[in-house]
């Protein structure tokens, strides 16, 4: 029987894998940070400075399904230096970006590459390390996935505050161009292979169609109401496209999203639970930096450390999660983390400008052991209750999902703080958050401003709030136990591939 251990070449080119993977976790993180920086430098507003990391989000939702197939096509080695090469190029140019538009647009160049390396690099590993050896490897991966949250807005904070902003996004150069190197030298080579066609129309329509329709809603402010042309010509327009996609989905072979996964019952419970929480959680984390920084009059550094509490709590419940979910089914570990979180964020539903840092910092860490509890638990339900040959289609539509929601969320509450903060500054939306940062900083009106400030994000957290309260009523029809185990055999050695396209 061949032993489980790792050996040296798999712990190569996991060192390649890990490599990548840190570029990629740690970019989706360092710059929340650096949102209120930016707003300045660039004297725009938060619902339009949030579209640096939406747009992101979004370009990650549109490269996670064509992964899979290229890797078939081109072969997974040559796939993945694509992925470094276009992550270097989109971080070197945001780095050089001269206004908010070149910043965005350089960003989704960046999220292109982002979104192929994390499961380009898993299948990789996957493969070299072979199925009876992938719980081990899972293990490797999930130090980047840990740390991130906890290193990204420490590093973000003080590249802001040391050097400059630019640098969040030059930082990744010399890592990538290490990664290039030794991916080159270490990674195995494979044979590009006989791949089903692609919905390149599916994804054509999917996602221009969200972006044009979340651009629509954030526009909702600044344009004074919903019937407005510059908000209803790109909604609508979004509206069509994702229709169109529905329709096409239902009718042709091998779409973008399969659909009849959601005959499933469990899978769509569970894909419900998922969008609700990543539409109110990753929301609310684009806010909680801008709050310390805005109204607390932090620096970027000393935010990135105050949101440490919630990276570790989720770093001691994330690795018992998974295997209590499977133990017990998810219900029984997810509905704990949903209510964790919602307890977290009512402190925040009550934040005021002299909250003490004491509580915030419970808040977090109680909200971070909740999100450690939920995510993989949510995700496994949705991957458990299908058959082994729906895996690649489920994982795939499962990361389009999250992502999307997630961009979503961070959209709408952006939105939301930037016409909150307008209305209590008495100037247009897209000067509500320079107003309150000038407001803040003259010593005649800093009292008075970061109070207006502070009611703005409290506000702002009872829409989390009442999102995450929502997302507890699909949670409660989550799989109680753990389902019936797949039947050993070629199945299950085709099952760590198929969950990482």
């Amino acid at each position: 029987m061949e032993s489980d251990k790792l050996d040296s070449g798999v712990y190569k080119v996991a060192a390649v894998v890990v490599l990548g993977a840190i570029m990629a976790i740690l970019d989706a993180t360092v710059v929340n940070v650096a949102l209120q920086t930016l707003t300045i430098q660039f004297k725009t507003s938060f619902d339009t400075i949030q579209w640096v990391a939406t747009a992101y989000l979004l370009a990650l939702a549109t490269v996670i399904p064509i992964t899979g197939w290229a890797a078939d096509r081109f072969g997974t080695k040559r796939l993945y230096m694509v992925a470094i090469a276009l992550f270097l190029v989109g971080s070197m140019l945001a780095g050089l970006a001269w206004n908010v538009e070149t910043l965005i647009i350089f960003r989704v160049i960046q999220g292109f590459g982002g979104g192929m390396l994390m499961p380009a690099g898993m299948t990789i590993l996957t493969r070299t390390a072979g199925p009876q050896r992938v719980g081990r490897v899972m293990a490797v991966l999930g130090v980047p996935m840990l740390l991130g949250p906890i290193c990204g807005p420490i590093l973000g904070g003080w590249l802001v505050d040391a050097v400059s902003w630019r640098w969040i996004f030059y930082i990744n150069v010399p890592i990538g161009l290490v990664t290039m190197a030794l991916a080159w030298r270490l990674l195995p080579k494979d044979s590009p292979e006989p791949a089903k066609r692609f919905d390149f129309l599916g994804m054509l329509m999917v996602s221009p169609g969200l972006a044009a329709l979340i651009y629509g809603v954030s526009d909702i402010p600044s344009a004074g109401g919903v019937g407005d042309a510059h908000v209803l010509v790109p909604a609508l327009a979004g509206i069509v496209l994702l229709i169109g996609f529905l329709v096409r989905a239902s009718k042709v072979d091998n779409p973008l999203i399969d659909l009849t996964l959601f005959r499933n019952r469990t899978f769509s419970v569970a894909m419900v639970t998922m969008s609700l929480f990543c539409v109110a959680f990753f929301g609310a984390m684009l806010l909680l930096p801008t709050y310390f920084l805005l109204v607390r009059g932090e620096t970027a550094l000393h935010a990135g450390l105050l949101m440490v509490p919630q990276g570790v709590g989720a770093m001691l419940t994330m690795p018992m999660a998974g295997k209590f979910a499977d133990k017990s089914g998810a219900r029984a570990i997810v509905l704990p983390g949903m209510v964790a979180i919602v307890v977290g964020i009512v402190e925040f539903t009550q934040v005021t400008a002299t909250t003490p840092y004491w509580q915030l910092l419970i808040a977090l860490f109680v909200m971070g052991l909740g999100m450690g509890a939920t995510m993989m638990p949510i995700t496994s339900a949705a991957l458990q209750a299908l058959q082994v040959k729906d895996m690649a289609k489920a994982s795939t539509a499962t990361n389009i999902i999250q992502q999307t929601a997630g961009a979503i969320g961070s959209a709408v509450l952006s939105t939301v703080l930037a016409a909150l903060l307008a209305g209590k500054f008495g100037v247009p939306t897209n000067q509500g958050q320079v107003a309150a940062t000038l407001a803040i900083k003259n010593p005649a009106t800093q009292h008075a401003a970061a109070g207006l400030a502070a009611d703005s994000f409290s506000t702002t957290f009872v829409w989390a709030l009442v999102l995450l309260v929502l997302c507890i009523i699909p949670a409660a029809f989550l799989p109680r136990r753990k389902p019936a185990a797949e039947v050993a055999g070629d199945d299950e050695a085709a099952r760590p591939v198929t969950l990482i396209h």
